[in-house]
C-alpha cells in the first residue's frame, strides 16, 4: 500500500515511516525542515530513510542539509512548481530512495501542509491508501510566545489535508494529538473526558485539528483516528523535550535546568511503542480518539534525572526554575480503548527506553554535543 506520512523528517513521524518501509509499504514523507529547533536532528532521521542517497550531516542548526535548488533523484516526480511558495527556506523538490534493505520505497517533498496548492499537486500525483498526520508545531511553552504559527499549522493545515482527502477520495486520517489536552481532568486520562480547558494554544489548537476531523467524518464520511500521544521519548528525541536536555546536560557537566522540584511526573512512552500504535490507528473505525501512553504509575522527573545521572556515571548540576504555568503536574493514561480497538499496548519498559536513550547519545556525541537546546 502506498501511505502519505506529514512531517516525516520529526521524531515520531520518521519513525513511523521506518516501521511501514520494513512492512514493505511505499511511503511518501513530507516536511518544511523548519528550524523551530536544531535541523541536524531532522537530517539524522531523514538521512536513515534515505539510505545510500543521504547526504553526509552538516553544521549548521537551522538549515537543512536537505534544503537547496538542485533536485535530489526522484522515483516520483511531482508535476513541475510544486516548490512550497510559502516556505522560502524549501526552494526544490527532492524525492530519494530508502535503503536497499527496506522492501518499501521511500519518497521525501520538501512541502509545507500550510501549502494547499502544493498538497493538492502531490495528491493528483499519488494514489494513497491513507494519511498519517503527524505534521505539527509542537511546544506548550513556544507557543506562547508565537500562538499564530500553532493555529496555521496544527488546525489550518490539518484542514488542508482533509481537503485534499475529501477532493482526491481518500478515506482513512490518522491524526496525532496530545495528552496536554487533559489539564485540569481526574486521572488516569480517558478518552470520554470533555478536554475543554486547554492551558497553552498548542493544546487548542490541536483540540481544533479534532474537531476539524469529526465535521470531515460526520459531513463526508473521512474515516479519522485521532491517537492522543503521552510524553513520547527515545533516540533522537526532540532537544525541547526533557530526556534530551537532561541527558546531554548531565554528560557535559552542565547546569540542568529544571522547571519547578522535580516532582511532576508523565506517563512516558518510547517511540517505537507510539510508532506501532500509530500505524495500528490505520485499521477503519470510523472517528474514534484513541490514548498511546504508557499506561503505567507516572515517572517522578526525579526519577529520570538518577537514573540517567546511573547511566552516565555523572552527578547533574541542578539550576531550579520556576515551575511553568502552561505545564500539567502530571499526565497518566488510561490505554484500554487502544488494547480493546486497535490491540495495541506498550512493550518497552521506561526504565529500558531511556537507557536506550543515553546509549543513543553517546553513540552519535559527535554531533549531538553540538545541538542547539
Amino acid at each position: 500500500m502506498m501511505f502519505l506520512v506529514t512531517g516525516c523528517a520529526g521524531f515520531i513521524a520518521s519513525r513511523v515511516c521506518e516501521l511501514l518501509l520494513e512492512q514493505g509499504h511505499d511511503v511518501v514523507g513530507i516536511d518544511n525542515l523548519n528550524d523551530y529547533y536544531d535541523v541536524r536532528l531532522k537530517d539524522w532521521r531523514l538521512s536513515r530513510l534515505l539510505g545510500s542517497s543521504a547526504r553526509p550531516l552538516g553544521s549548521s542548526s537551522t538549515t537543512s542539509i536537505y534544503t537547496g535548488t538542485s533536485p535530489l533523484t526522484s522515483s516520483r516526480p511531482l508535476p513541475s512548481n510544486t516548490a512550497n511558495t510559502a516556505d522560502t527556506a524549501t526552494s526544490s523538490r527532492s524525492s530519494l530512495l530508502a535503503p536497499r534493505s527496506s522492501p518499501g520505497t521511500f519518497t521525501f517533498y520538501p512541502i509545507d501542509i500550510e501549502c494547499l496548492a502544493s498538497l493538492d499537486r502531490l495528491f493528483s500525483a499519488n494514489k494513497f491508501d491513507g494519511v498519517l498526520n503527524l505534521a505539527a508545531r509542537a511546544g506548550v511553552r513556544y507557543s506562547m510566545e508565537n500562538p499564530h504559527v500553532y493555529l496555521t499549522t496544527n488546525t489550518h493545515g490539518t484542514l488542508n489535508i482533509l481537503e485534499c482527502m475529501r477532493k482526491h477520495g481518500v478515506k482513512k486520517h490518522v491524526l496525532a494529538s496530545t495528552s496536554s489536552l487533559y489539564a485540569g481532568c481526574e486521572m488516569p486520562f480517558t478518552e470520554e473526558l470533555p478536554v475543554n480547558t486547554p492551558l497553552s494554544p498548542y493544546a487548542a489548537s490541536k483540540k481544533a485539528a479534532e474537531l476539524m476531523a469529526y465535521s470531515y467524518f460526520k459531513l463526508y464520511g473521512l474515516d479519522t483516528t485521532v491517537v492522543r500521544y503521552f510524553t513520547v521519548f527515545g533516540p533522537a528525541g526532540r532537544p525541547d523535550m526533557s530526556i534530551f536536555r537532561f541527558i546531554k546536560w548531565i554528560e557535559a557537566g552542565q547546569p540542568l535546568e529544571l522547571m519547578g522540584d522535580g516532582s511532576q511526573s508523565r506517563d512516558f512512552t518510547y517511540v517505537d511503542d507510539i510508532a506501532r500504535g500509530t500505524i495500528a490507528a490505520l485499521k477503519p473505525l470510523g472517528y474514534e480518539i484513541v490514548n498511546l501512553g504508557g499506561g503505567n504509575n507516572p515517572i517522578t522527573l526525579q526519577t529520570v534525572i538518577a537514573f540517567i545521572e546511573k547511566a552516565l556515571g555523572k552527578k547533574a548540576i541542578i539550576d531550579l526554575k520556576p515551575f511553568h504555568i502552561a505545564d500539567i503536574k502530571e499526565t497518566w493514561a488510561d490505554i484500554s480503548k487502544a488494547e480493546r480497538l486497535l490491540g495495541w499496548k506498550p512493550v518497552v519498559k521506561p526504565m529500558d527506553g531511556f537507557q536506550k536513550s543515553v546509549d543513543w547519545y553517546l553513540a552519535n556525541k559527535s554531533w549531538c554535543q553540538h545541538v542547539q537546546l
